[in-house]
C-alpha cells in the first residue's frame, strides 16, 4: 500500500514539475528582465556568481541565504560545462532555482502531513493536501519570480518536519538556513522550540489531572477567567520545578543556542533589518491579525467552513453575548488607535493589497469597524478548526503567529504564506470532495493571477517599462 501510495506520489509531483515548467518558460518569455524587487536580488546573486562576497546592495533587507543557495545549486553547473558564470547566473536560471523549491515544499508537505496524519486509509487526502497547498496562490506566483519566498517557505517546513521527528539539532541547522532567507523565521524557530514545550506540558496537565480524576481535556479548558488562571497556576508550578526546566533546558538547547547566536547578531546589527531599515520598521499594527485571520478564512473557504460550523457560531453568539460584546469592543479600540498604513501601500498600484485598502478601506472611513463582526468570526473558526489540538499547542502558534504578523507595517500577503501553511497542515484532514473545491479554488486564483500578471499590463506616465499586477 505504501509503495503504490508513493508511485501515485512520484506522478503527481511529475505532472507538477511538468505544467510548472511550462507555465515558467511562458513567464520567463514574456518577462525576461529582473522584475520588482528582482531588480535588487538578480544582480546581488550575479555578483555572488563571480565570487564578489564583499560587496552588497545595501536596499536589500535580508540575509543572503537566497544567493546563496544560488550559488550552491549554479556553480557546479559552471564547473562540468563550458559556460560562463553570467550566462548560468541569468535571470532565468536564477528564477529556476525557486521551481526546484517549489517541488522541493511539495515533498516536505506532504511528509509533515503524512506524519501528521498518518493513517493509510487517507493517502488520496493526503496526497491532494500536498498538491493543493504547494500551489498556495500567493507562494505559488512566487515561484516563478526571483524572491526569497519559495526557499524561506522550504528551509521553515522542512525544520518543522525535523523537529515532528525530534531531530533538533537538524532543525536548528535548518533553522539557520529559513533565517539567511528572512530573518523573521526566527519566530518558527521558537515554535519549534515552543511544541517541545508544549509536549512536556501537555504531559504534567494530564498527570496532574490523573491525580484528581478529572476527566476533562485540554482542549476543554473553559475559556473563562476562572479557566484561565487555572492555567496559569498549572503553569507558574511547572517553572518552579526543577527537573521540568532541566527537561525543557535538554530538550530545546538547539535551538536556544540558535536564538542566543540571533540575538548577537540582533545587537551587532543594531536590529533585525540588514541594509535599508527605512521602510521597514516595526509597529504594533494590531489589525495586521485581523486581516491575516480574513485571509486565512477566504482561503480555507473550502476546508474548514460548513453550514454545521455556522449554526455552531450563532449557538456560541447566544449562549456568550456579552463575551463577544466586549470582544468587539476590544477589536474596535485596537483598530481605532493601532492602524498603520505603510506608505508602499498607498503608492504601488502594483500590488494587489493596494486595491484592497483603496476600495475597501479607504472608501469610508467607518468600514474598517463595520468589517469587526466579520474579524470576530474569522477568528471564532480560525480557533474552532484547531480546537483538536492540545491547549499548549494552541497556545505556542497563537503567540507565534502574533509574533509574525502585528510588528508588520506594510499589508503584504507575503507575510501571510508560512503562518497560513501551517495553520491548513493541521486540520484534520477534509473530505476528497472538499479537497478538490479547495485545489479547484487555488487554481482558479492561480490562473486569474498569472494571466493579469502576463496580459494585463500598463505603464506608468512617467515611465515606458511596462508594469505588472501582482501578489
Amino acid at each position: 500500500m505504501e509503495r503504490f501510495e508513493h508511485h501515485i506520489f512520484t506522478a503527481l509531483c511529475s505532472i507538477n514539475i511538468l505544467i510548472s515548467c511550462l507555465l515558467f518558460s511562458k513567464i520567463t518569455r514574456e518577462q525576461r528582465d529582473p522584475y520588482m524587487d528582482e531588480l535588487f536580488h538578480v544582480p546581488q546573486a550575479q555578483k555572488y556568481c563571480e565570487g564578489k562576497f564583499h560587496e552588497w546592495d545595501p536596499m536589500i533587507t535580508t540575509l543572503p541565504g537566497l544567493y546563496l543557495a544560488s550559488v550552491g545549486l549554479i556553480k557546479p553547473v559552471v564547473w562540468l560545462s563550458d559556460l560562463k558564470g553570467k550566462i548560468v547566473c541569468s535571470t532565468a536560471m536564477l528564477r529556476f532555482i525557486n521551481l526546484l523549491f517549489n517541488t522541493g515544499n511539495l515533498y516536505i508537505i506532504y511528509l509533515i502531513i503524512s506524519r501528521l496524519h498518518p493513517k493509510s486509509q487517507f493517502a488520496a487526502r493526503r496526497m491532494l493536501s500536498s498538491l493543493t497547498l504547494s500551489t498556495f496562490p500567493v507562494l505559488y506566483f512566487y515561484t516563478f519570480l526571483y524572491y526569497t519566498d519559495a526557499g524561506s517557505t522550504f528551509f521553515t517546513l522542512f525544520m518543522y518536519l525535523m523537529a515532528l521527528y525530534g531531530s533538533h539539532k537538524t532543525a536548528a541547522l535548518l533553522g539557520i538556513c529559513a533565517i539567511l532567507f528572512r530573518q523573521t523565521n526566527i519566530i518558527w524557530v521558537a515554535f519549534c522550540a515552543g511544541t517541545v514545550v508544549a509536549q512536556k506540558l501537555d504531559e504534567s496537565w494530564r498527570t496532574e489531572l490523573s491525580k484528581k480524576r478529572d476527566e476533562k481535556s485540554l482542549s476543554q479548558v473553559p475559556l473563562t477567567i476562572s479557566g484561565s488562571m487555572r492555567v496559569i497556576r498549572f503553569l507558574l508550578d511547572f517553572v518552579r520545578t526543577a527537573n521540568n526546566i532541566k527537561y525543557v533546558v535538554l530538550s530545546t538547547w538547539p535551538y536556544i543556542v540558535l536564538a542566543a547566536g540571533f540575538l548577537f547578531f540582533i545587537v551587532l546589527n543594531n536590529g533585525i533589518v540588514v541594509g535599508d531599515r527605512s521602510s521597514h520598521e516595526a509597529c504594533l499594527n494590531f489589525p495586521q491579525i485581523f486581516y491575516f485571520l480574513s485571509f486565512t478564512l477566504i482561503f480555507s473557504l473550502p476546508t474548514s467552513l460548513s453550514y454545521q460550523r455556522v449554526v455552531k457560531f450563532f449557538q456560541s453568539l447566544r449562549k456568550q453575548p456579552l463575551t463577544y460584546l466586549i470582544l468587539m469592543i476590544i477589536f474596535l479600540v485596537l483598530i481605532w488607535k493601532f492602524t498603520f498604513v505603510h506608505k508602499y501601500l498607498l503608492a504601488d498600484n502594483r500590488h494587489y493589497p493596494f486595491y484592497v485598502w483603496k476600495r475597501i478601506f479607504q472608501r469610508q472611513d467607518l468600514v474598517r469597524f463595520l468589517l469587526i463582526p466579520g474579524y470576530v468570526f474569522a477568528m471564532w473558526n480560525f480557533l474552532d478548526t484547531l480546537k483538536h489540538k492540545s491547549l499548549f499547542w494552541y497556545l505556542a502558534f497563537c503567540v507565534c503567529l502574533v509574533l509574525a504578523t502585528i510588528p508588520q507595517k506594510l499589508l503584504e500577503f507575503r507575510y501571510f504564506i508560512l503562518p497560513y501553511l501551517l495553520y491548513r497542515i493541521h486540520l484534520p484532514l477534509p473530505s476528497l470532495l472538499r479537497l478538490m473545491l479547495e485545489f479547484g479554488l487555488y487554481t482558479v486564483v492561480n490562473a486569474a493571477a498569472l494571466y493579469i500578471f502576463l496580459y494585463k499590463t500598463f505603464k506608468w506616465p512617467d515611465s515606458n517599462d511596462a508594469q505588472r499586477f501582482m501578489w
